[in-house]
């Protein structure tokens, strides 16, 4: 028997926003069990390659300096979005906490590196079912701009920045979950 609460649980999972979020703080006693309900996700060899640095207060607001200065050093003229420029900005304004998801790649290179980068997703969607359970907002944000983080963060050696998890209260009536297309249409029976 299948039970029902997981089923519900992975699909309602969703993207809830930074302009999405409320001004109630997510608490840090709530982000340990978030980071520590992503270190139980699977990885071969035990390499763990998930590292994650939580960002709040002046550090949110640093961030945002950063991402928005760099957006427009390396976007030329005729791409350059002001509502995108001040859309970075905001993200990291609204979110209560934004945890820069980085991996580690494993020195001795014992297993692929497309194992440990899905490891890290896997560590990201624990993460992810984690605030979906608790009624707090998450999103998984990968801009072109995580090239550009070994120079705002002090990297180890063979670690990168993957992306962004954005995280903050919302209000619960807001929000529509989307309809996913049949799964009929994306599996073939062999055999």
């Amino acid at each position: 028997m299948v039970d029902n609460y997981i089923n519900e649980l992975i699909q309602n999972r969703r993207s809830i926003y930074p302009a999405q979020y409320n001004d109630q703080p997510v608490t840090k006693e709530f982000i340990s069990i978030l980071l520590k309900n992503a270190n139980y996700a699977p990885s071969h060899k035990l390499t763990e390659p998930w590292r994650f640095k939580v960002l709040q207060g002046e550090a949110k607001k640093k961030l945002g300096i950063f991402l928005s200065d760099t957006y427009t050093d390396i976007t030329p003229e005729d791409r350059f979005s002001p509502f995108k420029h001040k859309k970075i900005k905001n993200n990291c304004n609204a979110a209560s906490a934004i945890i820069a998801i980085c991996m580690q790649r494993d020195l001795k290179t014992r297993i692929p590196e497309w194992e440990e980068i899905a490891s890290t997703a896997m560590a990201v969607q624990n993460m992810w079912l984690t605030c979906s359970a608790n009624d707090v907002g998450c999103y998984w944000s990968s801009p072109e701009l995580i090239d550009y983080m070994d120079t705002f963060f002090d990297f180890e050696e063979g670690e990168r920045c993957l992306g962004f998890f954005y995280i903050g209260n919302y209000n619960e009536e807001e929000i529509v979950v989307p309809s996913r297309n049949p799964i009929e249409d994306k599996v073939q029976w062999i055999g």
